[in-house]
C-alpha cells in the first residue's frame, strides 16, 4: 500500500514543481528600450507607488544635487529608478540588479553571452579603471536603448541599465 501512495503521488509532485517552475520563468520581466516589466521610463512617482512597483521616494544620488531623487523597486525586481529633478518628476533611468532579463540576458551572464544576443553591441571600456566594470551599449538595431554593466574581473552582467547605466559614487 505504501509503494502505491509514494507512486501515485509522484505524478503531483512532477505537476507541483512545474508550475514552480513557470511561475518563477514568468516573474522574471523583460528588458527593452521603454522599461522594465511594468516600470516604463516616464512613469510617476505615484503610478509606480499605486501599481505596488516601487517603494517612497526618497533622497537620490547627492552628486545628482539636492533635489534628486530615487525610489527602490519592488520584487521580484531588484533595483531602483531616478526621476527627473523637474517638476512632475518621471522615471528617467531604471537600475537592475535582479529579477529581469534582455533577450535572455540577465544578471550573472557572461560578457560572450551579450555579444551573441546583440551582435551590434559596443563595449566601452573607459569606465573600467575607475569603476572595474565595462559597458555594453545596446543600439536600438538590437532592440536597445539599454546598457549592461559587465564585471572586469568576473566578466559578468552585474547591472542593467535603462536608457543607460547611472553612476553615483
Amino acid at each position: 500500500m505504501k509503494k502505491l501512495l509514494c507512486h501515485s503521488a509522484l505524478p503531483v509532485v512532477v505537476v507541483t514543481a512545474l508550475i514552480g517552475v513557470s511561475v518563477a520563468l514568468a516573474a522574471v520581466a523583460h528588458v527593452s528600450a521603454t522599461g522594465v516589466g511594468q516600470v516604463k521610463l516616464g512613469d510617476t512617482p505615484s503610478e509606480l507607488r499605486d501599481a505596488g512597483l516601487a517603494g517612497r521616494v526618497r533622497q537620490g544620488c547627492e552628486f545628482a544635487g539636492p533635489d534628486a531623487r530615487a525610489a527602490f523597486l519592488k520584487p521580484p525586481l531588484d533595483g531602483f529608478v531616478n526621476f527627473t529633478v523637474s517638476t512632475p518628476r518621471v522615471v528617467e533611468d531604471i537600475q537592475i540588479r535582479g529579477g529581469a532579463r534582455a533577450s535572455g540576458v540577465g544578471i550573472g551572464a557572461l560578457k560572450s553571452k551579450v555579444r551573441d544576443v546583440f551582435p551590434n553591441v559596443h563595449f566601452d571600456h573607459s569606465t573600467e579603471s575607475v569603476f572595474g566594470i565595462t559597458l555594453a551599449k545596446v543600439p536600438v538595431s538590437d532592440g536597445g536603448k539599454f546598457q549592461f554593466a559587465i564585471d572586469t574581473s568576473t566578466r559578468r552582467v552585474v547591472v542593467i541599465g535603462v536608457p543607460w547605466i547611472a553612476f553615483c559614487e
